[in-house]
């Protein structure tokens, strides 16, 4: 599977020469992305067996939402990219970890989606602007949000946003 429309369509934000931050990183679509945009990029997940990045990335086997810490605390990047996955107690880390300038790149299911199937918990999809709301919350300037539906691979209900640290 080739990199979300949305975060090829907004990668051109994160400034050259940009460390990358990949938040459930999985087979490393986003990896390779940034990796070719010449970025370095730092992968995190719970699995990293099927994590294909490429030989320049530091990869971070982490469970996220275990409680334990935040495997990367101190550390700052110039984008912080996450799609389909959504664990609300990691958006104050998440938040702390974009560098003056730096990008959040983030794409997920929102209430709406249980109708076209999983994930149908509530607690697993975002609420109506709540994206805007963390981007609010994280004093972070909005470049672009979009909240739909998607047909492609299948019908899903989106929310989206490309947000810049001032």
């Amino acid at each position: 599977m080739g990199p979300s429309p949305w975060i090829a369509r907004w990668a051109p934000l994160v400034s050259n020469g940009a460390v990358v931050l990949d938040v459930a990183a999985g087979g490393g679509r986003h990896c390779r992305l940034f990796a070719a945009r010449g970025h370095r990029v730092v992968a995190v997940d719970r699995d990293v067996s099927a994590l294909a990045g490429p030989d320049a990335a530091e990869i971070v086997p982490a469970d996220l939402e275990d409680g334990s810490p935040w495997p990367l605390a101190g550390r700052r990047f110039g984008a912080v990219v996450v799609t389909n996955y959504l664990h609300r107690p990691l958006w104050p880390a998440l938040l702390a970890a974009l560098e003056p300038g730096g990008v959040l790149l983030y794409e997920t299911f929102m209430i709406g989606n249980e109708r076209f199937g999983k994930p149908s918990n509530p607690a697993f999809l975002l609420r109506d602007g709540e994206l805007l709301d963390v981007a609010r919350d994280g004093d972070l300037s909005v470049i672009a949000y979009e909240a739909l539906m998607v047909s492609d691979p299948r019908p899903a209900m989106v929310q989206r946003i490309a947000a810049r640290r001032p």
